[in-house]
């Protein structure tokens, strides 16, 4: 319904951001990594999620398209809610959050508040062959330009582009990343690994 927000922050608190859009105010349940980026009295751009429950009606907002990913990836994870999601995207980055779970480091996730060592290698368990593998879930509006197009790779090199491509990164910015990279010698998970590493540095 909403794809994005673009408008005055009138508000900040921890974990929700109100963006003024022409006299109304949209309040964003947030992470503390998108409330960095915002500040109040200026201009703000959330990519939205709209959770629509019995119970009611909650919007979620993000700086980035590759966190807004990450999140819908981390609530379809049995047993994650959106409130364990946003505090696991406040405890890192969205690349950090990415890299712990190719990689299997479940002590990183359980550094968010709330995330105990069994919900953290559900997660792992879950998504690390989906974002291995650049694939998303059934119904997520994920893959190549967020069209839900599951890509199938045929090499390592379209393989990690799938990949990084679901987490939102632009064919630009992973091109860049993929550069260089020992594309022959490394494994999947080293080439995405170094590649995750690249774009945090910059």
């Amino acid at each position: 319904m909403f794809y994005y927000l673009s408008g005055t922050v009138a508000h900040t608190e921890p974990y929700l951001a109100v963006i003024d859009c022409g006299g109304v105010g949209y309040a964003c349940r947030t992470t503390s990594y998108t409330l960095a980026a915002l500040k109040k009295g200026e201009r703000g751009k959330l990519f939205t999620y709209l959770s629509i429950r019995q119970d009611g009606v909650d919007l979620f907002g993000f700086s980035t398209q590759e966190e807004l990913n990450l999140f819908q990836l981390l609530i379809g994870v049995s047993g994650v809610g959106p409130k364990a999601a946003l505090s696991i995207l406040s405890a890192t980055t969205p690349a950090n959050l990415a890299l712990s779970i190719i990689t299997g480091d479940e002590k990183a996730l359980t550094v968010a508040q709330g995330i105990g060592k069994k919900i953290a290698q559900r997660i792992i368990l879950e998504l690390k062959d989906k974002l291995a593998k650049g694939q998303a879930a059934p119904g997520d509006s994920l893959g190549y330009g967020g069209t839900g197009v599951t890509v199938i790779p045929e090499n390592k090199l379209s393989e990690a582009t799938a990949a990084l491509a679901v987490l939102g990164y632009s064919q630009g910015e992973i091109g860049l990343a993929l550069k260089g990279i020992d594309l022959d010698n490394f494994t999947l998970e080293e080439i995405i690994k170094a590649a995750l590493k690249k774009m945090m540095k910059g």
